[in-house]
């Protein structure tokens, strides 16, 4: 009886696990501001993050159903498409291909990329399948006589094999704003969203970034229990927050990394609408 009593629990485990590992939970959000154009009302962005090399899906058809289904005007990646300790381009590179038939493709790194000293190779094919691979820059969005700003900055990884990197940031920043017109509407892509005071200060309007995985473990009413950057109980870790002028997205992600595990804290894909 003990015995059976144990399968039934350890089956019990592995199906929650499961369950909490690959089923894709979408969010929505609207996001209202006066500078959005008229033209760009209803205007929808599918935001992922943190792929980490994960597979939904023979040649990921899941995570591309959920994402047509959602019928996005672009879409927006902020970095880990790969993840460093077991590096696999297959499977991003599957999602890509079908991602920019759906809609353009805006991505940035994030640190896995930078620590896998295997990007030029990745970034090849991503820049072959037509993403827009942003560094330190930013292109316009037009819609009939309107148009907004993207800008996308690197991972301070990318100079650093450490966690840190606000100067990095900061100068990437000034790098990729020095000719934004103040009055357009801006978007950010940076994939660590604890500098979010930084991005404000540089006059952006909206903020997308993943990095936090939701917070690895979530607990209900209470959030995520420990992301990197932000320690124990971290402040950013899924939906939207609004600071000073700016608001910011943040995406729980798609796949794992050190710890190969998500509880209560399913993959997540953000759908963002824009409103007047």
């Amino acid at each position: 009886m003990k015995v059976k009593r144990f399968i039934i629990f350890i089956t019990i485990i592995v199906l929650f696990l499961y369950f909490d590992n690959n089923y894709i939970y979408t969010s929505s959000i609207k996001v209202k501001n006066s500078k959005i154009p008229n033209e760009f009302q209803g205007f929808r962005i599918i935001h992922l993050s943190d792929l980490h090399s994960k597979r939904f899906g023979k040649n990921q058809r899941y995570l591309i159903s959920k994402v047509r289904s959602q019928k996005p005007d672009i879409i927006v990646f902020t970095g880990d498409l790969v993840d460093r300790r077991r590096y696999d381009e297959n499977p991003p590179i599957e999602l890509i291909r079908e991602l920019v038939k759906i809609a353009p493709v805006y991505y940035v790194t994030g640190n896995h990329e930078n620590w896998s000293d295997n990007f030029k190779s990745l970034e090849t094919k991503l820049i072959n399948y037509k993403v827009n691979v942003l560094h330190n820059e930013y292109k316009e969005i037009k819609i009939k006589n309107s148009s907004i700003y993207i800008a996308g900055i690197d991972d301070p990884s990318i100079e650093t094999k450490s966690y840190s990197g606000y100067s990095i940031t900061e100068r990437e920043l000034k790098k990729c704003t020095a000719n934004l017109n103040k009055n357009k509407f801006k978007i950010l892509l940076a994939h660590r969203p604890e500098l979010i005071n930084l991005y404000c200060d540089y006059g952006f309007d909206l903020i997308f970034s993943g990095h936090a995985h939701g917070g690895q473990v979530r607990i209900p009413f209470i959030g995520g229990v420990v992301a990197p950057n932000q320690g124990f109980f971290p402040k950013y870790t899924s939906g939207l927050y609004n600071y000073k002028k700016s608001s910011l997205v943040v995406s729980r992600g798609l796949g794992n990394s050190v710890f190969p595990f998500r509880i209560l804290n399913c993959p997540n894909i953000v759908v963002v609408t824009f409103e007047k």
